[in-house]
């Protein structure tokens, strides 16, 4: 009797360690899942380079021929080209890359490298390279945001042109967000069919992780629900442009008295007559690339709003909920006020057709700055 019981014993002591042996190697597993899900991501968007410029702030930037960019893993572009732009820039990038005088070759486009701490950042491969509206960021009360909007609406819009003002900040939390922007919108967000396209620049710590102004594009066609990305994270936008990197950083410029130079970027999105496509300029004839029109349902043949402005977010690294470390400082030696300073601001109303504004609705929780508004 006593040797049945202790048999029963081991029985049950046997089958508890298996429990728990099944139980542990699923807990170790999880983390191994989430880095081969994020290494998977990690072959797929960065593609085969033909060279690699090394950038001066760590940066990598492949030069990855054309038809291979990411966009052309959208089943409708497959095997396709990237159609060319009309004319090209010759004035030098802008960007940090280029400062050693390294450039892509023709036929290819500068792509920055993501990296597994890129991914990690963000949380999970879900809200990487995406807009996303977590709890987190909702715990990031108004009074933790200065936001600055000016919005244009009509009936057909086929483009605008912006020049936006650049500068560096002094963010300190990853969850210190700042950017300038224009944003051509059409659909509503209620009924979850938002169509955007977007460029600008940003101070975007839980994307990059440094405090370095970047250049962007954004779109989405179902209000930041499952689709769009930044700039190449996804398949969308097609680049065009050898001489600029989605994403990559654009540095401070000095007079030679050692004086913190201005940059003005001027910005153009306009549709094209023949394809219906939305095309980036960045600068006098940098052509960027354009977002082919089947992306989208609403702007597939125009947009009805235009929006200009900034936005800036600090909030600390314990207790999202805190009051934001935002100073007089920030808003009138610059931040808000730089961050959202748009000139020469133009709607395209027709193709081909730039006017300028006549009517303009601003949301300012601080400033707008358009000193030089056609009117």
């Amino acid at each position: 009797m006593a040797s049945a019981r202790s048999y029963k014993t081991v029985q049950i002591i046997f089958i508890l360690i298996i429990i728990t042996a099944a139980s542990i190697s699923s807990v170790l597993s999880k983390p191994n899942d989430k880095l081969k899900r994020i290494r998977s991501y990690l072959r797929r968007i960065n593609k085969l380079a033909i060279k690699t410029i090394e950038s001066p702030d760590g940066d990598l930037i492949d030069c990855v021929p054309s038809h291979l960019q990411p966009a052309f893993d959208h089943p409708l572009l497959k095997g396709q080209k990237s159609l060319k732009p009309t004319h090209h820039g010759s004035r030098k990038s802008i960007q940090l890359w280029t400062d050693s005088g390294e450039s892509c070759p023709d036929a290819t486009v500068p792509i920055r490298r993501t990296t597994m701490k890129d991914v990690l950042r963000a949380g999970s491969l879900h809200k990487f390279g995406r807009k996303t509206f977590s709890k987190q960021s909702a715990k990031i009360s108004s009074d933790d945001q200065l936001k600055t909007v000016a919005t244009v609406t009509e009936d057909c819009f086929y483009g605008t042109r912006v020049k936006i003002h650049v500068w560096k900040g002094n963010e300190t939390d990853q969850y210190d967000f700042r950017l300038s922007q224009v944003w051509i919108a059409s659909g509503n967000t209620t009924s979850n069919d938002l169509n955007t396209v977007e460029a600008g620049w940003q101070v975007n710590r839980k994307l990059f992780g440094d405090n370095s102004p970047r250049l962007f594009t954004y779109w989405t066609a179902d209000s930041y629900g499952t689709t769009g990305c930044y700039s190449l994270l996804c398949s969308g936008f097609v680049q065009t442009n050898n001489r600029i990197s989605l994403g990559a950083a654009i540095p401070p410029r000095f007079t030679q008295n050692g004086r913190e130079l201005d940059i003005d970027i001027p910005m153009m999105i306009a549709k094209d007559a023949e394809h219906g496509h939305w095309w980036l300029e960045i600068g006098p004839g940098f052509v960027v690339g354009y977002w082919p029109s089947f992306l989208f349902s609403r702007l597939h043949s125009h947009a009805n709003m235009v929006q200009f402005g900034g936005i800036m977010v600090k909030a600390r690294s314990m207790g999202l909920n805190a009051p934001a470390q935002i100073t007089t400082g920030d808003i009138s030696d610059g931040g808000i006020g730089k961050a959202s300073n748009s000139q020469d601001l133009k709607v395209t109303e027709g193709v081909d057709k730039l006017v300028p504004l006549c009517s303009v609705e601003i949301f300012a929780r601080q400033l707008f700055n358009a000193s030089h508004m056609v009117k």
